[in-house]
């Protein structure tokens, strides 16, 4: 699951994509009812790693500083929430050996949830805030048939 502090930062992403100008805190804090003081810090992050820009005065707020069609899901994620792994051992930016495993190479979890990790990086690493906001995209691309011995039923 994704914490509420990175559906929160998707959220003002999406906001800023579809406005025409600059939106102000409290704009986007009322718009996607997200609180105001938690919305800042997720700004300051996103800000921080070249996302989103501020400008302050009348005519101040915040914009995106790269085209929504840029930015991943999986940036948004590993930005606000760290890694995008189920395990340790499958960390791609954090490894670290699961201290009850014995050897990875023959651990039966893991091969599991790596598939498991792949799969999901793979979406969200190809999904950007440009395409969840164009009402044409539907996410067919994405989507895979899911093979009948996955589905639990026997041939």
């Amino acid at each position: 699951m994704i914490s509420q502090k990175a559906r929160y930062a998707l959220r003002a992403l999406l906001a800023l994509a579809r406005a025409d100008d600059s939106m102000m805190i409290a704009e986007i804090a009322e718009q996607q009812q997200i609180p105001r003081k938690f919305l800042e810090q997720i700004l300051l992050d996103l800000k921080h790693q070249g996302i989103v820009a501020s400008r302050r005065g009348r005519l101040g707020g915040y914009d995106l500083l790269m085209p929504p069609d840029q930015i991943t899901f999986g940036r948004v994620l590993r930005i606000i929430d760290g890694p995008i792994a189920p395990l340790p051992c499958l960390s791609r930016m954090a490894y670290k050996r699961c201290a009850d495993c014995k050897s990875e190479a023959t651990c039966e979890i893991r091969r599991v949830f790596a598939r498991v990790a792949e799969s999901a990086r793979d979406v969200l690493d190809r999904v950007t805030i440009g395409q969840a906001i164009d009402d044409e995209w539907d996410g067919q691309s994405l989507e895979e048939p899911i093979p009948s011995s996955a589905t639990g039923r026997r041939a």
